[in-house]
């Protein structure tokens, strides 16, 4: 019977790749204007180039697959009864629609932010939220911070080719091993969730992967945003041990080493800002992608620091999650070191280099 849900499972991942690669290509073909970045918008965008930003279209259809394919799969319509499940549908389809209308009309800023947390408030209300604090009103005020603060994570690493398309994968993956080893592979309904978001950006990565021919826009990272954030409350800050207990400072290396690089680079970005007097919500070429670029590494070659970087903190979050049965203050300071040692590198090199003015 494992075989049989392990083959179905892997079945539906080939399917939601070959679908969304499909579904991209469709995109890219009959575009024209909605998703279009503005050609003279050149502070926040990379590329030299336009191009269509509708790879998020394919991750929210590929998502609505995913959530009717559970009934045909597993003959059950119970996840209707599921008010976390509900919220996490409910907060990904607000983002989805509120970033296709930002790539699309250039919504202000104010409007994005309430809608941010407007997406938290739904969790909250559906029961995916943190808990860290005794205090239920301090719980709530953390995970508002901790989603809006990845919706804008993600939307500020979406900066050049393939980085947050592989960054995200790579979460996914930690948050599928965890479920994998720890919940129940059979019937969980997130599970089919992750393996279609997989799937979805595996077929984006092919038109992301430099040079880029599809950006996936503020309607791929705003629902990433939210629905990895919502992941993360539900498998990383909220999930027991192998041991069965809650180990609050745990799970808090665990989230932060799994969103290390969103993390990192919205970090170093503000602060940087900041330093400068300049606001930290307005884009521009200082991000950490970016330094790496001007320290001389092709776009391809940053996309494989990141992922990598994303991949190794991936399998210190499944070590710490499976292997480290007893957790104590030397586990935090050896994490804690390499968490430190990440951002100094990153925040060193975007303190060190300069931009080559040549390219615009």
């Amino acid at each position: 019977m494992f075989g049989i849900r392990l083959l179905t499972y892997f079945s539906f991942f080939l399917i939601a790749v070959l679908f969304s690669v499909l579904l991209n290509g469709l995109l890219l073909k009959f575009s024209k204007t909605l998703g279009i970045r503005n050609s003279n918008d050149t502070v926040i965008r990379w590329s030299e180039h336009s191009k269509p930003s509708l790879g998020g279209i394919s991750f929210y259809l590929v998502f609505l697959l995913s959530i009717t394919s559970y009934s045909f799969i597993f003959g059950s319509a119970s996840i209707l009864e599921n008010n976390q499940f509900l919220g996490i549908v409910t907060s990904c389809t607000i983002a989805f629609l509120m970033g296709l209308a930002d790539d699309a009309y250039n919504t202000k800023p104010f409007l994005k932010f309430f809608v941010q947390v407007f997406c938290a408030v739904i969790l909250i209300i559906s029961g995916v939220f943190i808990h860290i604090f005794p205090w239920s009103w301090a719980n709530y005020i953390f995970t508002i911070f901790w989603i809006v603060g990845m919706m804008n994570s993600l939307n500020m690493l979406d900066n050049m080719d393939a980085i947050t398309t592989s960054v995200s994968m790579t979460i996914i993956l930690a948050a599928l091993l965890v479920i994998f080893i720890e919940h129940d592979i059979l019937t969980n309904i997130h599970v089919l969730l992750l393996l279609g978001v997989m799937g979805a950006l595996t077929g984006f990565l092919y038109y992301n992967w430099h040079p880029s021919r599809l950006f996936m826009g503020d309607t791929g990272s705003q629902f990433l945003g939210v629905f990895l954030a919502a992941i993360g409350i539900l498998y990383f800050w909220n999930s027991s041990d192998s041991t069965g207990n809650l180990v609050q400072s745990k799970q808090l290396f665990v989230s932060i080493l799994t969103f290390i690089i969103p993390i990192c680079d919205t970090t170093t970005v503000v602060i940087n800002r900041i330093s400068k007097g300049q606001s930290p919500f307005v884009g521009g070429k200082d991000h950490t992608t970016h330094h790496l670029s001007y320290l001389g590494l092709s776009d391809r070659q940053v996309a494989l620091v990141f992922a990598g970087l994303s991949f190794i903190s991936m399998l210190c979050t499944v070590f710490i999650t499976f292997f480290i049965k007893d957790w104590g203050y030397l586990h935090m300071m050896i994490f804690g070191l390499y968490f430190l040692l990440i951002f100094g590198i990153l925040f060193y090199i975007s303190r060190s280099t300069k931009p080559n003015l040549d390219e615009g």
